[in-house]
């Protein structure tokens, strides 16, 4: 099985079944972790003096204390394949989060160093801006939930639909070279659901020389790692995929490079030939 794997585990006896650090991953800026909530169960969450934190209610509802003040209940999904956007919780550097569930909770946290230059705060689904993007068999829907021009010090995080059949994160594309305007580099972790659950879906993990060339199958609660190259995602007839992404790296800019052979993809050519088949 690929390193940059890793598979959906037994929860633990508080809920997590996910739990990626820099130092498990081999890289410096990003951690992940996901727990499965019980009805009234209490989890807390203190973010140290170097990092912050963005709780995702992927699906579920819970009684939200930040930083000491009560927002009641947040939450209006029971899953993600709801589409509707989702609550969070930006927990800025030393500040505390605590979440009591007031149904089931499927909760996502999203880690990476901090400076406490921001304050902790809720986001609200009004504050979630969405898009589609791509065309034909390349198409997704995508949630901004914590995007580089939203205030954070590290953390960029998003949600991805991609329909049964078609690809994501895709013309392949990089973000591994500390060089921008061109390019950031930036790790990056994809939390992966599938509808219905028994699906899989296809990860490609590459770069130009293939140094580094992985093909994973990616079931339900699985968390693929991206530490460099290229990163695209393929679903399978019959299962439609979400994916929840993190990203950090020393600039919070999201600056990318596609891979040549494929940036055709990305033409109005492209575009055009399958709206005419429409």
């Amino acid at each position: 099985m690929s390193d940059l794997l890793s598979k959906r585990s037994l929860p633990d006896e508080k809920g997590r079944y996910q739990n990626i650090t820099p130092t498990s991953a081999g890289w410096k800026y990003v951690g992940f972790q996901a727990y499965q909530l019980a009805k009234n169960q209490t989890i807390t969450f203190n973010a140290s003096s170097d990092e912050e934190i963005c709780l995702v209610l992927v699906g579920g509802k819970a009684n939200a204390t930040l930083a000491g003040e009560s927002l009641g209940e947040i939450g209006d999904r029971s899953g993600p394949f709801e589409k509707k956007k989702p609550y969070s919780l930006y927990v800025t550097a030393g500040d505390t989060a605590e979440l009591t569930a007031t149904t089931d909770v499927e909760l996502a946290v999203c880690r990476a160093p901090g400076k406490g230059t921001f304050p902790s705060r809720l986001i609200s689904p009004e504050e979630v801006g969405a898009e589609a993007r791509g065309n034909g068999n390349n198409k997704r829907y995508v949630h901004n939930i914590l995007p580089d021009n939203e205030n954070a010090d590290s953390l960029l995080v998003v949600e991805v639909y991609t329909d049964e059949g078609c690809t994501s994160s895709y013309p392949s594309h990089k973000h591994d070279r500390d060089a921008p305007p061109e390019e950031t580099h930036l790790e990056e972790t994809y939390y992966h659901r599938l509808n219905p659950s028994q699906g899989f879906c296809i990860q490609r993990v590459y770069t130009d020389e293939r140094d580094l060339d992985e093909c994973m199958a990616v079931y339900d609660g699985d968390v693929v790692m991206v530490p460099r190259g290229y990163h695209p995602v393929a679903t399978i007839a019959g299962y439609d995929s979400y994916y929840l992404n993190v990203m950090a790296g020393p600039v919070r800019k999201w600056l990318f490079t596609w891979e040549e052979d494929h940036a055709w993809v990305n033409s109005p050519e492209y575009a055009n030939k399958h709206n005419n088949q429409k």
